[in-house]
């Protein structure tokens, strides 16, 4: 590992990972996945994996987190329905 950039998205990529496991909030979890998932296309690039990084940007930065906020919406309820279905 000569190359300090190559250490650089390395430590990127830890550090996003952290965030996303440290983050409680589905909702703020989904767009710090989003970020990992853009380091992560970063990284590949720079390990010359370009066809692994565009892979990684469609499915890690766009697609994963976007279902993922489609469920946590789809699951959290106004607490106006919550009431009423309540009674």
């Amino acid at each position: 590992m000569d190359d300090p950039l190559i250490v650089v998205a390395l430590l990127l990529v830890a550090a996003s990972a952290t965030a996303a496991v440290a983050v409680r909030d589905p909702a703020r979890q989904a767009l710090v996945l989003a970020v990992l998932g853009t380091v992560l296309a970063v990284l590949f690039t720079v390990l010359q994996a370009p066809d692994v990084a565009l892979s990684q940007l469609a499915v890690g930065s766009a697609l994963t987190p976007l279902l993922i906020m489609l469920s946590v919406r789809k699951v959290r309820r106004p607490k106006k329905r919550r009431k009423e279905a309540e009674r």
